[in-house]
This record gives C-alpha cells, structure tokens and sequence, in this order.
C-alpha cells in the first residue's frame, strides 16, 4: 500500500494495488479506483485538507497491524 499527499494540489491517495484502474466518482472531490475483478485499488481525495476538516490531519500518520498478511 502507497499513501501519498500531493500539497501543491491537496490531494490524497491511497494505493492498494498498482494496476490498470477504472474510477469511479462517488462524490465531487471523491474517487475510488477498481482492478479488471471490481476490487478497490486505490482512493483519491481532492481538495484534502477541506474535506477532512483539519489542516493537521496529515501531521501525524498511524499504522496498526501493518503484518495482515498472517490474518488472510
């Protein structure tokens, strides 16, 4: 998984699988990202900071149970 913040355009996005994708539009700023089996690849949030509501959302990142690997 890649998480990205592009702060020049305030984008966010998270890539599950890197892959040839089709998006879809859930909202304006909103799009979700599908591999060739309807899986989600990734997101994309536009306009981040405004939809998140806090400009201090991307000072800290958390990762829990990073080794899901063992659960599947």
């Amino acid at each position: 998984m890649k998480i990205q913040y592009d702060s020049e355009i305030d984008a966010l996005s998270i890539t599950f699988i890197d892959t040839t994708v089709t998006t879809q539009h859930l909202a304006e700023d909103i799009a979700i990202d599908y591999d060739a089996d309807g899986h989600i690849a990734g997101i994309e949030i536009l306009d981040a900071k405004k939809n998140f509501g806090n400009r201090q959302i991307f000072n800290k990142v958390e990762l829990e149970q990073v080794g899901l690997s063992s659960v599947f």
